[in-house]
């Protein structure tokens, strides 16, 4: 019966995320994002925001149906090009679940920052698992807060979430991320892998200009910005991903 839950419910989540189209959950990641910066005293702090290499935004992740944990969102990962402005946005799919008595559905938007190199790597890899082969630090909440933010910036990725429905926040150790090749071949009419949109090999659909305007707007290039994609990927391969499937 808890199997036939977990199918039932799993099932009610997909569900849920493909009802939009992929103009639709664009737009609806650059509202989340506006949303989340204008707030007072609620935003990203403009530090980190600025160093970091990547933005992943998940409007809408859901959790929690028919009495079986589990998390689904679909959104987009956004990252510096060379000149420091926001490249193409790659299909991104947030998935994860765990047994227990939850009733409801949960609607929360998720946002992470990838910050350096080794996180970076893991987005490019195309597949990962929070908490395992990726950490993600609970990222601070501010426009001018500092406290920490030194500390923060070793970390590989920082994450942050907007609950919106039943439960209060997401917890994202064991959730998966992984390229989404469908929304990719919707976007750019072939299934793309997330490296080959993050290195810039196609040009940005107009659904994209919403998200890419509003990221330029709150996170602008800097004539003098430290470490970028390009550079990153000139440097030595990186050790392969454990894999914990």
């Amino acid at each position: 019966m808890r199997k036939l839950a977990l199918v039932a419910g799993l099932a009610s989540l997909f569900a849920f995320a493909q009802q939009d189209t992929s103009d639709a959950r664009l737009k609806n990641a650059a509202e989340a994002f506006e949303d989340i910066m204008k707030t007072p005293d609620k935003a990203i702090p403009q530090k980190l925001l600025d160093r970091a290499e990547c933005v992943i935004i998940v409007p809408g992740m859901k959790k929690g149906a028919l009495g079986v944990g589990g998390s689904y969102g679909r959104g987009f990962a956004s990252c510096r090009t060379a000149t420091g402005h926001w490249g193409p946005p790659a299909g991104i799919r947030l998935a994860g679940g765990s047994f227990g008595f939850q009733l409801g559905v949960q609607s929360t938007d998720v946002l992470m920052l990838v910050m350096n190199k080794s996180g970076l790597n893991h987005l490019l890899s195309d597949k990962f698992t929070i908490g395992a082969e990726g950490g993600a630090a609970l990222g601070p909440v501010g426009r001018d807060m500092t406290a920490d933010t030194d500390a923060l910036m070793l970390a590989e990725i920082i994450s942050w979430s907007r609950s919106r429905g039943v439960f209060a926040g997401v917890s994202l150790d064991g959730t998966v991320v992984s390229g989404d090749k469908a929304e990719s071949e919707s976007l750019y009419g072939k299934p793309l892998s997330t490296k080959e949109i993050i290195l810039g090999r196609v040009t940005p659909s107009a659904g994209a200009r919403p998200l890419l305007a509003t990221l330029e707007k709150y996170a602008p290039p800097a004539t003098t910005k430290g470490e970028n994609v390009k550079r990153q990927l000139a440097a030595p391969e990186p050790v392969p991903l454990r894999t914990r499937w």
